[in-house]
């Protein structure tokens, strides 16, 4: 890939893509266009720090206004969908209105704005709940897929549209499948970080049933420098591929509540276990064999280390998550 590159991340005021554009602009040279609508997810305290950067420009709209996407797209030459309504919970209570129009028409504007302005590479974040339960651990690329709640059936449905545009019209499409993410600026809704503030607040950390559930945790720098190597890895051997990114080992919830109580010196009482959540997805793991074997990546922090880091980033940055959380909202695991 050339030096020159103009990346376009959409949803990029996001968690996971607000920390990929931060390692970008750290670890690249390739210029960066960061396109969010600013929905409750997008936040664009996420970026302040990178804000003023040189290499990096922002531009407020919907990936579901096609005319906006189009003068985008055609002043790029990567694409980084990353733009989705990703809270489990909220699909489940309100239903999947919201996720369809994001998630599947929004992609779907975006794959036929390359097919009139065509880009060197189209980089789909999927995610790992299109798997659904693990049938076999360690979960490979072609596990099944058995969404279990109307996000994970809406990011599905975005998955195979974009595979079916690399098979229908030779786009230069690739898609990933990252694992449970979590690190600094992840909004409150999440598990990990609800616990966190939860316990910094003295206040109970809510677990759906006995909190056996596990989960393939993955730190969001690893997933960032992940996304980094498609980018630079061969077309020929990315171009239609689906390549998890995950770390291959998976920690219970229960045990997450656990590490994070023992971190902030917190007392064990805290865990409250509720009723289990529906559409529950039992255990999650990944394989990590294909993306390691395509592009020579793998996970480089343990969650033990992810876990410290991300603690101490809530504690020390109390005024981001207060201005964030949501009042009165009723969150818990993921």
């Amino acid at each position: 890939m050339p030096n020159s590159l103009r990346v376009l991340v959409t949803g990029g005021a996001g968690f996971i893509s607000s920390n990929f554009i931060r390692h970008l602009l750290r670890a690249t040279p390739y210029e960066v266009v960061s396109l969010d609508a600013l929905t409750y997810a997008g936040n664009l305290e996420n970026l302040a720090d990178v804000m003023a950067h040189e290499r990096l420009s922002f531009v407020r709209g919907d990936i579901c206004d096609a005319e906006l996407v189009a003068d985008v797209v055609a002043e790029v030459d990567v694409i980084v969908n990353a733009a989705a309504e990703s809270h489990v919970e909220k699909s489940i209570a309100e239903g999947g209105a919201e996720f369809v129009t994001t998630n599947v028409e929004g992609t779907r504007i975006l794959l036929d704005a390359i097919r009139e302005r065509p880009v060197e590479r189209f980089i789909l974040i999927s995610s790992s709940e299109v798997y659904g339960t693990a049938l076999a651990a360690p979960m490979d690329e072609e596990h099944p897929l058995n969404p279990r709640s109307p996000y994970a059936a809406t990011k599905a449905g975005a998955d195979r549209l974009a595979y079916s545009y690399f098979v229908t019209y030779g786009l230069p499409i690739v898609i990933v499948r990252p694992f449970n993410n979590y690190g600094p600026r992840q909004h409150p809704e999440k598990v990990i970080p609800h616990f966190v503030t939860q316990a910094l607040d003295d206040e109970p950390l809510t677990i759906h049933g006995d909190g056996h559930a596990s989960r393939d945790w993955l730190y969001v720098d690893d997933d960032a420098e992940a996304i980094e190597a498609l980018i630079a890895a061969d077309l020929d051997s990315v171009a239609g591929e689906v390549l998890n990114v995950a770390t291959g080992v998976d920690v219970p919830i229960d045990e997450v509540a656990d590490l994070v109580l023992e971190l902030l010196d917190k007392p064990a009482e805290l865990k409250t276990h509720v009723s289990e959540r529906p559409g529950q997805v039992d255990r999650h793991i990944g394989s990590t064999e294909k993306i390691r074997r395509l592009c020579g990546w793998s996970a480089r922090t343990s969650f033990e280390d992810g876990l410290a880091r991300t603690v101490a980033w809530y504690r020390e940055n109390q005024a981001w998550w207060r201005a964030t959380k949501r009042p009165k909202a009723k969150l818990s695991s993921s």
